[in-house]
């Protein structure tokens, strides 16, 4: 089955046909989709668009919890570790 551009290898779209798959699953299978995004798309987009497609229409099933955790933004890092944490101290 071949995707499109937001979900190449049909990735995503598989893993909502995968009867009883469990969150551990769907965050190797989102790591997979990932590295496979082609050049130019936006990760940011891609996820975007993937949550209205599959997340909306099945919002207890575990990849659209990865897929929206996907969309949180992170959280800045409060101080570096190590020497760089330090040094202006």
């Amino acid at each position: 089955m071949k995707g499109d551009r937001y979900d190449p290898k049909a990735l995503i779209g598989e893993a909502y046909r995968i009867e009883g798959i469990g969150t551990p699953e769907c965050r190797s299978i989102f790591m997979d989709w990932a590295l496979s995004l082609p050049e130019g798309v936006a990760a940011q987009e891609a996820i975007a668009a993937l949550v209205a497609r599959h997340a909306d229409p099945a919002p207890d099933h575990p990849m659209s919890a990865v897929l929206r955790e996907g969309l949180a933004q992170g959280r800045p890092a409060a101080r570096r570790g190590g020497w760089r944490g330090r040094r202006g101290q």
